[in-house]
């Protein structure tokens, strides 16, 4: 792999750990600030939905730049942010610096992913976008951990300074290590858009969003329900939770790995048995190691599925995959957004702390049926242009095949 891929990792895990690294931090934050914890949250609410949108908008903005020099300046803009919430005199100002620093996160990943590709033969394509995710994944294991200790022992501006450090490194990674990588002559923002007239990026899309949502339906609330129901300590949380991100880093690499041999048979199993694995949750969420291996398993069926999705989208937005990339990049979010939600939803009903799971169970179940049905769809548009050796092709075989 090339070492072009190591700076896009790093980007990666700076931003996978400011991301998630405020949610170990709420309580340090909220009492400096003097607001609620209900209103340090918005510091979370602000950043997803700063993905969300800013995805498309930085990616837009970008069309008429160079990938290379776009991803640099994603990370300056990374860097600002984290600097600006490092140094917020007030909460209001961290909260935009919070905006800021995820409006690079959609567009770095979404611009990173069609970079990495294009950095390697076509039958490494997966595995290369995997090599980008595993800083974001890995993140999840060294990066959060690590920044809430720090946070919690020395001061969370600190936390948020050494971000913006790993943002200068990964800056200066880029710049040093990507090779220039001048816009594709030809594409324009009308190309990028049609896109997602593609009936199979649009299914694409939504696999991203139903698939990773089963994930976060459970993750969203693994701390009440490890300590409600499984009866483990408070402090037990954070071990469980580096427990996911292993989870995470294995499903990232082996879903890299075999996507590029057979992306959609790697699609029905790893959502399939995130299915599987998020149903029995429900069960063995009643006992301390079943819950651990569960959340192993959580962290690396789910993962597995990052690689091949966005590998899908580029391949059916071929030839204008920017956009769509980076709108993926949102999905997840969405994803995210929507099943912390229904879960939040079920709980209030009175239906316990395990209910979440069923939640993503059905989540990831409908991410499994809408797989078939692309499947099925792609067949059924490649088969008019099918003739079977020695028979009388019929007038719409011959229209489709001279087409």
């Amino acid at each position: 792999m090339p070492l072009a891929l190591l700076a896009l990792a790093i980007g990666a895990f700076g931003i996978g750990t400011t991301e998630f690294v405020i949610m170990g931090l709420l309580p340090e934050v909220a009492s400096d600030y003097g607001v609620s914890i209900p209103t340090a949250g918005y510091l979370v609410t602000g950043y997803a939905l700063g993905v969300m949108f800013g995805a498309p908008l930085m990616t837009v903005l970008g069309t008429k730049i160079p990938r290379k020099r776009m991803l640099m300046l994603l990370m300056g803009l990374f860097i600002a942010g984290n600097l600006l919430s490092a140094l917020a005199p007030a909460f209001s100002v961290m909260l935009i610096g919070r905006v800021v620093a995820s409006l690079a996160h959609g567009a770095f990943f979404g611009i990173g992913s069609v970079v990495a590709a294009d950095l390697v033969a076509p039958d490494k394509k997966a595995g290369a976008i995997a090599m980008m995710f595993t800083g974001l994944t890995v993140a999840n294991v060294v990066g959060v951990p690590l920044g809430t200790l720090v946070g919690q022992s020395v001061g969370w501006r600190v936390t948020f300074a050494i971000v913006a450090a790993l943002g200068v490194i990964g800056l200066a990674g880029i710049a040093k290590l990507v090779p220039d990588m001048p816009k594709p002559e030809g594409v324009r923002l009308r190309h990028e858009l049609a896109a997602f007239k593609n009936v199979q990026v649009l299914l694409a899309m939504a696999m991203t969003v139903l698939g990773f949502g089963g994930v976060f339906a459970a993750i969203t609330y693994i701390a009440p329900m490890m300590t409600h129901v499984t009866g483990f300590a408070d402090g037990s949380v954070t071990w469980l939770l580096v427990l996911f991100g292993l989870g995470m880093v294995g499903g990232n690499l082996v879903g890299g790995r075999f996507a590029d041999r057979a992306l959609m048979p790697m699609l029905y199993v790893s959502l399939g048995a995130l299915a599987i694995v998020l149903a029995l949750f429900t069960v063995t969420a009643h006992n301390k190691i079943a819950a651990a291996v569960s959340i192993v398993l959580i962290g690396a069926f789910g993962f597995a599925t990052v690689p091949p999705l966005q590998k899908r989208v580029l391949d059916q937005a071929h030839g204008a995959p920017t956009l769509a990339s980076a709108v993926n990049i949102g999905a997840f979010n969405l994803g995210n957004a929507l099943s912390a939600w229904l879960g939040g939803l079920v709980i209030a009903a009175g239906l316990g702390y395990t209910a979440p799971n069923w939640v993503g169970a059905a989540l990831a179940a409908g991410a499994l049926v809408l797989a078939f049905l692309s499947a099925v769809l792609e067949r059924r548009t490649d088969a008019p242009s099918t003739v079977v050796a020695g028979a009388v092709p019929t007038a719409e075989q011959r229209a489709a095949v001279h087409h």
